[in-house]
């Protein structure tokens, strides 16, 4: 049972508010509100109240809504892109509008004008991976680097393989090399 009902069930059975205050650890102007909003609303009363803003100031007008979405139709009749890149370009160059990528972006999904590619992954869904103990597992890799001579002219090309353990991102080993071979990488991977 919600800690709003049970104040306003305690309220309502004759306790008083200071007594309710103690006895559920609320200030009693907070029991005072919340008796004030079950007088006029009922038991909508029991759930918290939205916390969404009654305004937005900084939402898109409602000109620049139907702007986009006209131009979205005109371009995709006209066989162009209607991404938001492209209205975002038409907006701040024809209309001297300027709209961020993601508002555009928000307008046409609010509108179904947007078809979702379900190719495309959300980036919460990727799953960082990373060992449980250190020495778990190593990464290698190797750069390329051009090194320069003492008066500045362009010297020898090296290639530098790195390990690095996977789960505290400590750099086992760093070496310099001419040229990168497998036979150099299974040298170093055994590495004490």
């Amino acid at each position: 049972m919600s800690k709003r009902r049970l104040v306003i069930t305690a309220v309502l059975a004759g306790a008083s508010q200071s007594e309710t205050a103690r006895t559920y650890g609320v200030s009693q102007g907070w029991i005072s509100r919340l008796m004030a909003r079950y007088r006029a609303a009922g038991e909508a009363a029991f759930e918290p109240d939205s916390r969404t803003p009654r305004t937005s100031p900084a939402a898109a007008a409602e000109e620049t809504v139907q702007l986009v979405l006209e131009l979205r139709k005109k371009l995709a009749e006209q066989g162009l892109d209607a991404g938001a890149d492209t209205i975002g370009w038409h907006l701040t160059h024809h209309h001297q509008i300027t709209v961020s990528r993601a508002t555009i972006n928000r307008i046409l999904v609010r509108h179904g004008t947007l078809t979702p590619d379900p190719s495309k992954r959300p980036k919460s869904s990727y799953i960082r991976f990373a060992a449980e103990q250190p020495n778990e597992c190593w990464q290698s890799d190797f750069t390329h680097y051009r090194l320069s001579n003492p008066d500045g002219t362009p010297g020898a090309d090296v290639e530098i393989l790195s390990w690095l353990d996977d789960h505290a991102r400590y750099a086992l080993s760093v070496t310099a090399h001419p040229r990168i071979t497998g036979q150099i990488v299974v040298d170093l991977a055994q590495i004490p």
